[in-house]
């Protein structure tokens, strides 16, 4: 896997030297509310350990730390489908805080799109976003995903039921921006 630059962040796999920085950052419940229960919180030192062992043993999916000013700040994947899903991959993103508002998150998405579309055979990118995470779905929309349902009452986080909204872009609709 190699490194994608973007203008003040890169894209790079995850080392074990990581793991600070990971459950530092990743130890937010301003984060974790808008993520899987697959992202605990609070997030130790050892979660972030066994987290970065798996990301490092999957050889299937593109799972990038964000590096900003020297740290592992946040990350983004690309998971691939399979069987009839197989051209499908969804797209994941977190960011600290501390880096919230510099456009990171959006360059970093067409960045990992612009490799996604050009180098495996995926034809549609997709995410799905809970309704209370509003910023993440403006970082789609400016990326050129489109969104294509909402699926009602389809999540349970911290005991309230939400929305979940599905985005996506396709290969053909997608453009270097």
């Amino acid at each position: 896997m190699k490194n994608l630059d973007g203008s003040s962040f890169i894209l790079r796999p995850w080392s074990a030297d990581d793991a600070e920085d990971l459950a530092r950052y990743a130890n937010n419940e301003k984060i974790a509310i808008n993520l899987r229960d697959g992202f605990p919180h609070p997030y130790t030192l050892q979660d972030a350990k066994s987290w970065i062992k798996m990301v490092r043993e999957n050889k299937k999916d593109l799972i990038y730390a964000i590096e900003v000013e020297g740290e592992a700040a946040g990350g983004i994947g690309l998971h691939g489908k399979e069987d009839v899903y197989r051209y499908n991959a969804e797209i994941g993103y977190w960011l600290a805080e501390k880096y919230w508002g510099r456009g990171i998150v959006t360059e970093a998405v067409r960045l990992l799109l612009g490799h996604g579309f050009g180098n495996y055979p995926w034809t549609r990118i997709y995410a799905g976003i809970f309704s209370n995470n509003v910023a993440s779905m403006r970082v789609l929309e400016k990326c050129g995903f489109s969104r294509e349902a909402v699926l009602k009452r389809s999540v349970k986080k911290q005991g309230a039921y939400l929305d979940e909204h599905v985005f996506s872009i396709l290969k053909e609709d997608w453009k270097e921006r």
